[in-house]
């Protein structure tokens, strides 16, 4: 049976249904002949196919809201008895329509004798937490409770996510139709209104004609300005990767992002590791996969140098306390929760309590956020109507 792994490729392709049909779609393979095997188990024809580039390949990946409802279905019926081969038959009809090839695959590599892990590993589209916690299940019996444990770890890096894209919307609408005004006010108004000021004799001071020109040439070559702002939409998204990191690069450092920043990694760390823990995973394996989970360069360093002395044979209570990143009743619960021997419960309510920082971070944001868009909006707006009223008052001053 053919398996997804590292070297996949992203196909576009055309086949044709039972019915006679045409279906368009993507799908990932190790070649075109996978491809075709995979489209033939559907019940569909390849007609054609196309290998799209890296750049534009689709993410490797299940999403967040893919990983909850199979995680979800799975710990409902696992947790009734069902077995797990029927389960899978289940999920395959619950799940989005891109989702069901995944699930088939497993489904059959567990019917025939592979493990459940091997299988999520061999799809290639679940992450390492998600394979190594239902490895460590497989070990202890209890994959219900992994999948119930996975999908509440998915909800709650969704609402984090969530909380992100919540910060992005309200600046992003600001700005967009701030610069539609601008564009608009700059090619169709102020030129028009600047020619007639000159024609009725007004002095156009230096800022106003600058502002006529630029109108002026954008309106005349407008075919030209949209292509160029085309190309920059498309080059955005070829190395949307690189600017992905240079944002979060300049996220990490300005005041009060940087601290949404930083619990929103605090909660990804705790989640994942609440997960791991509570599903068997020895705890310097736990750091590892967590740490790996987490992108910010600071907390990221601290965690790593603590699960080398971990494994060295430094004592935990007193490596937490190098974690300097994360705050100080942060790390004082951790070592009470040590001492106690509890660590599992600390990871989920640490996790819980982080989401819910995130959420109070946001809101002061958005309150922080509200002032300054406003502002922006007024230099970007205003700046083309001081360029018609500058000549207005200014000749409206000399006659008097």
């Amino acid at each position: 049976m053919a398996t997804l792994n590292s070297n996949t490729g992203s196909y576009l392709f055309m086949a044709i249904k039972a019915d006679g049909g045409r279906s368009m779609g993507l799908r990932r393979a190790s070649n075109e002949r996978a491809l075709a095997e995979q489209l033939r188990r559907e019940r569909l024809v390849p007609v054609r196919s196309w290998e799209l580039p890296s750049w534009a390949a689709a993410a490797d990946r299940l999403s967040l809201k893919d990983q909850a409802e199979v995680n979800t279905q799975l710990a409902q019926l696992l947790g009734r008895g069902v077995p797990l081969v029927e389960a899978l038959e289940v999920v395959q009809s619950a799940v989005s329509d891109s989702v069901q090839p995944i699930i088939r695959r497993m489904r059959d590599m567990v019917s025939s004798g592979s493990s459940f892990a091997d299988a999520c590993q061999a799809a290639g589209v679940f992450d390492r937490v998600t394979v190594s916690v239902y490895r460590a299940a497989e070990r202890t019996g209890d994959l219900a409770g992994a999948s119930k444990q996975l999908a509440t770890t998915a909800r709650r890096q969704l609402a984090v996510t969530g909380k992100a894209g919540t910060l992005m919307i309200y600046p992003a609408i600001v700005l967009s139709i701030s610069t539609i005004v601008s564009v608009l006010m700059l090619t169709l108004i102020v030129p028009r209104i600047g020619k007639s000021l000159e024609s009725a004799g007004f002095a156009m001071p230096g800022y106003s004609k600058v502002m006529v020109i630029c109108g002026s040439f954008v309106a005349a070559h407008w075919l030209w300005f949209a292509a160029g702002v085309i190309s920059l939409v498309i080059l955005a998204f070829i190395v949307r990767q690189q600017l992905g990191e240079v944002i979060a690069r300049l996220s990490r450092k300005l005041p009060m992002l940087r601290e949404v920043v930083l619990a929103q990694e605090s909660t990804r760390f705790f989640t994942v590791m609440a997960a791991l823990t509570r599903s068997g995973v020895p705890l310097s394996d736990a750091l590892g996969i967590a740490t790996d989970a987490i992108s910010h360069p600071g907390l990221r360093k601290q965690l790593t140098n603590l699960r080398t002395k971990l494994i060295e044979g430094g004592a935990l209570r007193q490596l937490i306390d190098t974690v300097t990143v994360l705050p100080l009743p942060t790390r004082r619960l951790l070592i009470a929760a040590e001492r106690s021997g509890d660590l599992e419960s600390a990871f989920d309510i640490l996790a819980s309590d982080m989401a819910e920082e995130v959420e109070r971070r946001s809101q002061r944001l958005l309150a922080a956020l509200e002032p300054l868009m406003i502002v922006l909006m007024f230099l970007m707006i205003g700046s083309m109507v001081l360029a018609i009223m500058i000549p207005m008052i200014q000749s409206a001053s000399s006659a008097i």
